[in-house]
């Protein structure tokens, strides 16, 4: 099947924002609740890194943590489809369609936690060659040592992993809601989802950077997560529907 992209601006990023956000308005209750669980994850990996004394690591791993779980989304995507059909989701519901995810949407996300897997540990051996053994637990809850040689990991440790997430960002930016809507193979979701990102490079980009600093203040500043997680997967699928229209 050929699937051909639209053309968006960056004036579309605003738009799709703003319907993000009425969705969440109208969705408040099951989205938060559903977002309670990546909270809850997110906010276990910063205590574990915190208590191992390698709180820089705190970045790395809350830039990456959302590119892991693409699957988690098709929970959202479900709410947004049932919200347009003038239906009332409960709080079961997303939980429901993420399990029953269709098998291209967990081959994305297994590739997507392979990709994280790769993130971690060059940024755990980026960690051992600048800051080493030093043992450096949260100041305060959340607050990493302002020490020089953490903004050089921090430097560093971002530049080697944009590269890695625009891979992520490129392979399941579209292929994800394509394969939930049942309108494309595995194959050919990707490849248009790659093909749709490079057609769109400057909006995608745009869009791919505000997702991932949006998320890391998120998971940092929990629980921002359940409230910022859940308009930015309404805003991404309402984003598709422009890209890849009905």
């Amino acid at each position: 099947m050929i699937l051909n992209a639209e053309k968006i601006t960056l004036a579309d990023i605003g738009a799709v924002l703003r319907r993000g956000v009425h969705e969440y308005r109208q969705l408040i209750l099951p989205s938060s609740v559903y977002a309670l669980a990546p909270a809850l994850i997110g906010l276990i990996l910063l205590a574990v890194v915190g208590s191992y004394g390698v709180s820089p690591m705190s970045l790395p791993f809350a830039g990456g943590f959302m590119l892991a779980a693409p699957a988690m989304l098709t929970g959202f995507f479900q709410m947004s489809l049932s919200l347009e059909k003038g239906e009332s989701p409960g709080v079961a519901d997303p939980f429901l369609a993420s399990i029953r995810a269709p098998a291209g949407v967990w081959m994305v996300a297994v590739f997507c936690a392979f990709m994280f897997a790769i993130w971690i540990t060059d940024a755990g051996v980026l960690y051992a060659f600048l800051i080493g053994g030093v043992e450096l637990p949260y100041a305060l809850p959340w607050l990493v040592p302002p020490k020089d040689e953490v903004f050089t990991f921090w430097l560093w440790g971002s530049l080697m992993g944009s590269v890695l997430a625009f891979i992520i960002f490129a392979v399941s930016a579209f292929s994800v809601p394509l394969l939930f809507e049942r309108r494309a193979n595995l194959v050919d979701a990707v490849m248009a989802s790659v093909k749709a990102v490079f057609r769109n490079f400057i909006p995608c980009l745009s869009w791919g950077l505000l997702i991932s600093l949006a998320v890391i203040a998120a998971i940092i500043v929990l629980p921002a997560l359940v409230v910022v997680l859940p308009i930015l997967a309404y805003a991404s699928f309402a984003l598709y529907r422009r890209v890849f229209p009905a």
